[in-house]
């Protein structure tokens, strides 16, 4: 495989957010009188704000709320949000990410985000992270969420390269379907038992090499 362009997710593969989402949904829930679990964050890898909102209340057994009450709660749980990370570091770059970025760029390899995330453009300043990145195509920029490989394609049509040349570094099922669906290949962050539909699963960014990515 030619590759010109490597296309990361964000939140799981460069930096590991899921904590500042778990805790503010856990307290929206706690304030509408119901907790919200570890187990239950999980299932929430990919999915949109309101996606996962309409979630949490369907395991609270909260009903019959108006679109207008949904969105003034998905935004007190955004703003939260907004609030930890904007008190993030470059520390919080998980393991190799930043080394694995820069090395496909010294090899010519284009560099792209592909996250559903509309905070992106924050977290990526906050961890000094927006210059190694030739595209960022977020929730700001697509209309349909993974698995619609939508994110995926709109960042190799920025990058001018073809779908076929791209892979894609995924944490979440639905992220592995979508670079699928695009026709690019994937590389699994995470379990292989969870990411079977991926070519390659490693367990971080650390233990990818420019050499590693050739075997695709």
């Amino acid at each position: 495989m030619n590759i010109k362009a490597c296309i990361f997710d964000l939140d799981g593969v460069i930096v590991n957010t899921a904590v500042y989402h778990y805790k503010a949904w856990k307290r929206l829930a706690n304030e509408l009188g119901f907790d919200f679990t570890e187990h239950q964050n999980e299932q929430l890898k990919g999915v949109s704000r309101m996606a996962s909102l309409n979630l949490i209340l369907g395991w609270g057994n909260i009903t019959g709320l108006s679109e207008a009450q949904k969105n003034e709660l998905a935004d007190r749980k955004n703003n939260w949000y907004v609030e930890m990370i904007n008190q993030m570091t470059p520390a919080e770059v998980l393991p190799g990410a930043r080394e694995f970025v820069r090395a496909c760029r010294d090899a010519s390899i284009k560099t792209a985000i592909g996250s559903a995330s509309k905070n992106t453009p924050t977290i990526l300043n906050r961890l000094q992270l927006t210059p190694l990145f030739d595209a960022i195509v977020d929730g700001n920029s697509v209309n349909t969420p993974k698995p619609d490989p939508e994110v995926f394609l709109k960042g190799a049509e920025l990058l001018s390269i073809a779908p076929a040349n791209c892979v894609v570094f995924e944490d979440a099922i639905a992220g592995i379907e979508a670079a699928k669906r695009g026709g690019m290949k994937a590389v699994g962050i995470g379990l292989a038992d969870t990411l079977k539909q991926a070519d390659m699963v490693v367990s971080g960014l650390a233990q990818m090499t420019i050499d590693t990515l050739s075997h695709l």
